[in-house]
């Protein structure tokens, strides 16, 4: 293990490169990243660094999403396959053909999707600025699509009142956490609370003290008295909380809401990926053009 270690970050010296790994990254993977974070988070700060290779441990939106922010700079990922279900459910295609029958509709895009659907919509949101995208950029738009993620737009829906034309994706991990998962851990760990993310279904939610994206759970549990919590989430986070708060305790909600696409990359794929300068992204100059351009609303709406 040492030895792989040693190698990833020799060749990261000699490649001017960086590791940036989801919060739902292998433990040995995120002890090896320069940045650990949400897909946008890892994005923005990879564009603010002067490195010159980007590897991207996480699924291929995000990498994608790095591309679109440094499109100067090469992003790479460990693994080509490592892919996001949820993202997969749309297409450009598909989001045309919705956007024909309600033509006065703007696009509200979950950034977990591919570069072409960014490239169709009006604005991007992440799990943590939805609520406030909605509010602001768009909050006298009568009509907005919302794509692809049908709970976390239900959830939208119950914190500031806007109805969306949705589609009917979903993430296959966080629909395994249910009202009875966290009811059971509840009642094991009555003292405990309940974090959750808004991909999860409206039953689990409503049982939760605080609806959370991954990084706001990290940020809430520093500045939270509380000592336990049951996290709503994919059960690799609990590493980095274990890691930066080894004063509180953590329980997953359920030990089923696993990611596979996650786990396709280890210390030998990341290793791999900077000696041989694989897997690049490489976009269209017109779909970074166009996809940037609804990060950027994003970005300037919520800054």
């Amino acid at each position: 293990m040492n030895s792989l270690v040693e190698k990833i970050e020799r060749l990261k010296k000699e490649k001017e490169a960086i590791i940036l790994a989801h919060n739902y990254q292998l433990p040995e993977v995120q002890d090896i990243a320069d940045f650990l974070g949400d897909s946008l988070g890892l994005s923005i700060k990879a564009a603010e660094t002067s490195a010159k290779m980007i590897v991207f441990c996480g699924v291929y939106f995000m990498a994608e999403t790095a591309k679109i922010l440094s499109p100067d700079k090469t992003v790479l990922i460990p693994d080509k396959d490592a892919g996001c279900p949820m993202a997969d459910m749309i297409t450009a295609s598909q989001l045309k053909k919705l956007r024909q029958n309600y033509p006065q509709a703007k696009i509200l895009s979950y950034v977990n999707t591919p570069a072409e659907v960014k490239a169709e919509s009006d604005f991007a949101c992440t799990s943590a600025n939805a609520v406030k995208m909605v509010n602001s950029a768009l909050r006298d738009e009568e009509e907005i699509i919302f794509v692809p993620d049908k709970y976390l737009a239900s959830y939208v829906t119950s914190q500031t009142g806007k109805k969306f034309i949705l589609w009917e994706g979903y993430c296959p991990s966080h629909i395994k956490i249910s009202a009875k998962d966290i009811l059971n851990k509840k009642r094991i760990y009555p003292q405990a609370e309940v974090l959750i993310h808004p991909e999860c279904r409206e039953e689990a939610i409503n049982l939760a003290d605080k609806v959370l994206s991954t990084e706001g759970m990290c940020r809430y549990v520093k500045s939270s008295s509380g000592k336990e919590f049951i996290i709503g989430t994919e059960p690799e986070i609990i590493h980095r909380l274990k890691k930066e708060y080894p004063d509180k305790e953590f329980y997953p909600a359920s030990e089923e809401a696993v990611c596979p696409g996650m786990k396709r990359i280890n210390l030998e794929k990341v290793l791999w990926s900077l000696e041989n300068e694989e897997y690049k992204i490489e976009l269209p100059p017109e779909i970074i053009k166009k996809a940037r351009l609804s990060i950027e609303r994003m970005i300037n709406c919520t800054d």
